[in-house]
């Protein structure tokens, strides 16, 4: 969580430096592989974002014996993480070459 804090402020500094506001931009996810499109020319791969933790699949196996019993309840998804679909908030840093992604977003119709 602190990189990604560092990251931030790093951006916000650089931008105000240079005399910009921050760059946010919005983008989908279209496949597995977590390649977003940003806008009709932009379509990048996921080596382009950094990718919070809190935005990655987490599980746990619950999965566990005993001596005399056994319990196989199996792994549970604690959080998703990203996938196809879903819209992102993203901050660019590094002059565009890359990109933070801060969270998912909801729409809402």
């Amino acid at each position: 969580m602190g990189n990604m804090i560092e990251l931030i402020k790093q951006a916000s500094v650089n931008a105000i430096n240079a005399g910009n506001p921050l760059d946010i931009e919005f983008g989908t996810i279209i496949d597995e592989s977590l390649t977003i499109r940003i806008d009709q020319k932009r379509i990048l791969s996921k080596e382009f974002f950094i990718i919070p933790e809190s935005l990655t699949r987490y599980e746990l196996d619950l999965t566990h014996s005993h001596l005399k019993t056994s319990s196989a309840l199996g792994k549970i998804v604690i959080r998703e993480g990203l996938k196809k679909g879903d819209i992102v908030a993203l901050l660019m840093i590094e002059k565009g070459d890359r990109f933070l992604i801060l969270d998912k977003v909801g729409i809402y119709e």
